[in-house]
């Protein structure tokens, strides 16, 4: 990304303000990014207006410490006329057609659905006609109780939706397939004193080709040629087995309740970024030379429902539990395909995990998402024949597969990467585990 549009301040000048507080949201090719702060203190002025297009580096706003006037930040304070935008419109006026009342970030859209606020008859207040969170706020509002049918036996078929779902005589698995689909739940169903049951919430409706799609499309391709163009990449794979893993994770799961069960994939992600912490030459960045991280922050490759590829990460992957890692993941996936992704999850990922087994792939080869050094990428588990102590048995494998910079690392060490992986993965007891930050997150 090479610039953004700032859609919306969450804060105003004079509000106190806590390390990893969202204050802004951020348009890009990509995702609305929530912007967070990275001190304690007091928002000063605001640098930029919503609506505003600027490149990556602009100053947005002035965070000052408690109880004093003066900048945060060392030296003199930065000149509010030299921030500009890089090609916006004039202030006041929408920046696209989106904008006109309809650019809604991820923020406002959430906390319209808690709300239970329709937006669409919201007028928005903010530069362009954006609709802010303060509009949602003050649209806050008891709606009245729907008027009785006057056939109880039939709903209209012009009988639409409560503004609160939760109002409605539905059933929890109705209400949340609806969420998921984007639709609205009837007034009536087909249940028991006329509850919504699953079965009457229609479908999604299919989503027209949006512009941000062709963005990221556009985002995805310069990235990837310069991806191939820049890193000498070479490559690597072996196959797995994971008779062990799956074994412990077939004895956990049938324990527990089905939105608490762990997913094999999460198995496959925290053994590679156990992994990462002892091979620096897989894990970190190359920018100017070879800059390893002792941190592992683990990126997932997500695919959006509306079509695209998006990357955030999951910070101190190698320091989590499979359980918190396995729980991070579903809340990743869930705020991605929503447009809810931080700052920090789209720019501190230091290796990067695509996994293609659920498309029943056997194998992917990644291209590595620059600055990283390298790209893992896992196929289908599936039952292949093996030698064990020279008997062939059937047993469930992946191949595992690495692409790496040649810059930063050789063959053999991503050849021993790939083996620690395997042996990680015939432990998975251990495995499971916090591991110790003391120890560079591998667990032993």
């Amino acid at each position: 990304m090479d610039e953004g549009t700032l859609l919306e301040w969450l804060v105003a000048p004079g509000d106190r303000v806590h390390r990893g507080d969202i204050v802004a949201v951020v348009d890009t090719e990509k995702s609305d990014i929530e912007v967070e702060v990275f001190e304690d203190g007091v928002v000063g002025e605001l640098l930029v207006d919503p609506g505003e297009l600027v490149p990556v580096g602009t100053p947005l706003a002035r965070i000052e410490p408690v109880g004093d006037g003066a900048p945060r930040a060392s030296g003199p304070a930065p000149e509010p006329a030299v921030v500009t935008p890089a090609q916006g419109p004039p202030r006041g006026l929408p920046t696209t057609e989106r904008t006109a009342g309809r650019i809604l970030s991820p923020v406002v859209r959430h906390l319209a659905e808690e709300l239970h606020v329709d937006l669409r008859h919201l007028a928005g207040t903010g530069t362009g006609g954006v609709i802010t969170r303060h509009d949602v706020e003050a649209a806050v509002e008891v709606p009245p109780a729907p008027p009785a049918p006057s056939d109880p036996t039939s709903v209209p078929a012009s009988a639409t939706v409560l503004a609160a779902p939760d109002r409605i005589r539905s059933s929890p698995y109705a209400r949340r397939l609806a969420r998921e689909r984007g639709v609205e739940l009837l007034v009536s169903g087909s249940g028991p004193g006329r509850a919504v049951l699953a079965a009457d919430v229609p479908d999604a409706p299919a989503a027209p080709p949006t512009e941000r799609a062709g963005g990221m499309r556009e985002a995805i391709a310069r990235s990837m040629a310069r991806s191939k163009r820049e890193i000498p990449h070479y490559y690597l794979q072996t196959t797995v087995d994971l008779e062990a893993s799956m074994q412990w994770l077939r004895a956990q799961n049938d324990t527990r309740p089905v939105v608490e069960r762990v997913l094999p994939a999460a198995l496959l992600l925290k053994a590679t970024a156990n992994a990462a912490a002892r091979h620096p030459g897989l894990n970190g960045r190359w920018e100017d030379g070879h800059l390893p991280s002792s941190d592992v922050h683990l990126g997932v490759a997500i695919s959006l429902r509306g079509g695209g590829l998006v990357a955030p990460g999951i910070a101190d992957a190698d320091l989590l539990s499979l359980d918190e890692l396995m729980a991070a993941l579903r809340d990743l996936t869930q705020r991605a395909r929503a447009g809810r992704v931080r700052q920090r999850e789209w720019t501190d990922p230091t290796i990067t995990v695509t996994n293609l087994g659920d498309l029943g792939v056997d194998a992917v080869w990644g291209v590595i998402n620059p600055p990283q050094l390298a790209m893992v990428g896992f196929g289908a588990v599936h039952d292949a024949v093996v030698a064990v102590d020279g008997v062939p048995l059937v047993r469930p494998v992946v191949v595992a597969s690495l692409a790496a910079d040649h810059r930063a690392s050789d063959g053999v060490e991503g050849a021993g990467f790939l083996a620690r992986i395997a042996d990680l993965l015939q432990d998975p007891v251990a495995l499971a585990r916090p591991a110790d930050a003391h120890t560079g997150g591998a667990t032993p």
